[in-house]
């Protein structure tokens, strides 16, 4: 085979309409493991299709224009179906391209994928991508043996073959950043006028064992962080090379070692670096910090989402989240006792569900008091510890669907339109409430939510999702405090 010099990384063009609502985001773990390609002497392109809003068409344009060696694409498991169609649109311009996919849906359903699509996909990466995507390259480079590439799933002679797992990267701090293939004023954060977001890595893994999710499988419930000094150091390069002025910290469980992580605060206090941070974590971690929630606030720490996912002691050990129902009202108290936004989530669609449950768990929310609520549908995962339960009752079998938005699993006492409607209702139901508080806010968190609330106002999805409209009195109420933040 001739040298592989030229990889073209591209983000399938899937959306939600979710997450897109609040900012435009790029793919960090392409940006890594474009600096790791680049390190090893290839010429690595990170293209960001699905931030661009591109299709087929215009990906297809792309790959022509750039004739690469490599298409190499990700996927969790809502994505795969566009990844997929990427990776055949690759092989319909030029057999010869080498493809490549990874991300946690292939890494565990490589069989499946390599049954169905082994015509156009060669290689899975399984794991973390940036050992193994560059030991692959050079191995195919070379003319080498790939069953001796750790990480990988390939399908030869009929048979699928599957390598030996890659051992996880220990030093996080050695890995090569290609911070300048990224098309910066693409990205920003819609509640900041004029922002540039970056989206960063101070660790990786998962120690928990949630049971719908799909990090604690991904990680093997094996965690490592970057040192503090290192991290601090990058978000100083991004704000000054980039203009980076807000940061979504990536990792599940940032906090997880408190020495680390408030060494964290206390050299972005130290530095006054500035750049405003969102984050998530655990309730757990929350409140074992209640006494350095000032250093929170003074790092500028902006906005943090913990995972309460069930308002009932039952559902949450169903979940195996290992938290107490009361520890979610606790540690969502001391985020907003600092002035910080908090966000949280709520897993409905159970088999057990009802119309009832459903509409007390919303009381329930309220009740919590986050700034912000995500009322998501059970999404059945294929590799998750929960999938055995819910398989009974999955109705949608097409995985574009498995988007934590859309109903895919029946409950046993509601359809799937029900399900929906009610997620719906939820939501308007929740954000109604919020409105009406507006005015007991601090004028900060005021302004924010004035701006989250026309977001959701005016967001396609979120307006549709929300299943009718804004009553004329809480309308006149939001554009009378609009006018009064803006004056």
């Amino acid at each position: 085979m001739n040298k592989l010099k030229k990889i073209l990384l591209i983000t399938p063009p899937y959306h939600s309409g979710v997450v897109e609502s609040a900012g435009v985001w790029l793919n960090v773990g392409f940006v890594s493991i474009a600096g790791s390609l680049r390190a090893a002497g290839f010429e690595p392109i990170y293209y960001d299709a699905m931030s661009y809003w591109h299709g087929y068409d215009d990906i297809g344009k792309r790959i022509e224009s750039d004739r690469p060696d490599v298409v190499a694409t990700t996927a969790f498991t809502a994505e795969i179906v566009d990844a997929l169609k990427v990776l055949k649109l690759a092989k319909d311009i030029n057999t010869d391209i080498v493809t490549v996919i990874g991300n946690v849906h292939p890494t565990f359903c490589y069989e499946e994928i390599l049954k169905e699509h082994a015509h156009y996909v060669d290689y899975i990466v399984r794991g973390e991508g940036e050992e193994t995507m560059v030991d692959l390259m050079q191995t195919l480079s070379s003319g080498g043996d790939v069953s001796r590439v750790k990480g990988i799933a390939y399908k030869e002679s009929g048979t699928i073959a599957v390598t030996p797992s890659r051992v996880f990267i220990k030093d996080l701090d050695v890995l090569p950043m290609a911070w300048d293939l990224v098309d910066w004023p693409l990205y920003t954060y819609r509640t900041m006028e004029g922002s540039t977001l970056a989206i960063v890595s101070s660790s990786r893994g998962c120690s928990q064992q949630c049971s719908f999710c799909s990090q604690q499988l991904f990680w093997q419930r094996h965690w490592r962080g970057r040192t503090a000094e290192h991290f601090v150091r990058e978000l100083e390069y991004l704000r000054d090379t980039y203009g980076v002025s807000v940061v979504m910290i990536s990792d599940e469980t940032p906090t997880l070692d408190r020495v680390r992580w408030e060494k964290i605060l206390d050299l972005l206090i130290e530095r006054s670096v500035g750049t405003k941070i969102l984050m998530e974590t655990r309730v757990d971690d929350i409140i074992r910090d209640e006494d350095i929630m000032w250093k929170y606030q003074k790092a500028n720490i902006d906005h943090i989402y913990v995972g309460v996912e069930a308002t009932t002691q039952e559902e949450l050990d169903v979940f195996k989240k290992a938290i107490r129902a009361e520890h979610s009202k606790k540690a969502l108290d001391l985020i907003n006792e600092y002035g910080i936004v908090s966000e949280t989530s709520f897993v409905l669609g159970m088999p057990d569900d009802t119309k009832e449950k459903i509409q007390n768990t919303v009381e329930l929310a309220k009740y919590y008091n986050p700034d912000l609520a995500f009322f998501l549908a059970i999404a059945p995962w294929p590799y998750s510890d929960l999938y055995p339960v819910l398989k009974p009752y999955v109705e949608v079998f097409d995985y574009s669907k498995y988007n934590l938005v859309e109903a895919v699993v029946k409950p046993k006492a509601m359809t799937l339109d029900e399900v929906n409607k009610e997620l719906g209702h939820a939501s308007r139901d929740f954000y109604m409430h919020k409105i009406k508080t507006l005015e007991t806010m601090t004028p900060d968190k005021q302004e924010f939510m004035i701006k989250v609330m026309n977001i959701i106002a005016n967001s396609s999805y979120l307006a549709e999702h929300m299943q009718g409209t804004i009553p004329e009195e809480i309308k006149k109420m939001l554009d009378r405090l609009t006018v009064k933040s803006s004056a």
